[in-house]
This record gives C-alpha cells, sequence and structure tokens, in this order.
C-alpha cells in the first residue's frame, strides 16, 4: 500500500472481509465445520487474527456496530484504498456493506485496527 500512494496507484482490496473472517462470524474451528469458506478461513485462525478480532470488537462495539461493518469502514479510511470489494448474500449483509460506507472511524480507532493487524 505504500509503494502504491507514493506511486499514487489505487488500491483495491478483492477479499474485504477475508471470506468472512473479519465479520466475526469464524473464532474457533468448529465454526470452520460444514461452512463453504472454512478452509480458506482456517488460515486467519491465528494469534495475528485474533488479535484483529479483539480490535474490531471493541471498535464495533464503540460504534454499536458490529466488525463487519468495522472492518469496510477501516479500509474505506485508508489513504491508499480506492474502493473494497465485498460481497453480501442476504439483505442484512448488504446492510452492513451500506451502513460502513456511513461510518466514520476516528483516529484512535483507525490506530488501534492497524496496530492489530501489523
Amino acid at each position: 500500500e505504500p509503494l502504491c500512494l507514493e506511486k499514487g496507484v489505487g488500491v483495491i482490496p478483492y477479499f474485504s472481509l477475508a471470506s468472512g473472517f473479519l465479520t466475526g462470524k469464524y473464532r474457533s474451528e468448529k465454526d470452520l465445520a460444514n461452512r463453504p469458506r472454512g478452509e480458506m478461513v482456517q488460515k486467519y485462525l491465528n494469534e495475528r487474527g485474533f488479535r484483529i478480532l479483539d480490535a474490531l470488537d471493541q471498535v464495533a462495539s464503540q460504534y454499536h456496530s458490529v466488525p463487519a461493518v468495522v472492518s469496510i469502514a477501516w479500509l474505506i479510511a485508508r489513504p491508499g484504498i480506492t474502493a473494497p470489494i465485498a460481497s453480501a448474500t442476504s439483505l442484512d449483509q448488504l446492510t452492513d456493506l451500506i451502513e460502513a460506507t456511513n461510518l466514520a472511524l476516528d483516529p484512535s480507532s483507525i490506530e488501534l485496527l492497524n496496530l492489530a493487524s501489523a
């Protein structure tokens, strides 16, 4: 992302919600059982992934929101991100995506998320 910023190239993240991991619905091996994206998400079940989920939960609580909304809002707030790509398979998920476009995270929330993901 820093190189893209320097060169004026936009970044369009394709798996903005990490195949659903950043929504918070996958928090253990048990959550992956019989899920279509289970194998794809398994790689995120590690110390870094759980640290990110903890930060997302904190920020979501602060904004009376959910991790999926905060995840997309966090990407939108990043100066190098042109447009995050995320899919919705239900009306609730679509509502979350729309809500994310209206959520302006404060600098301390962004810093918390950035540190958790570093």
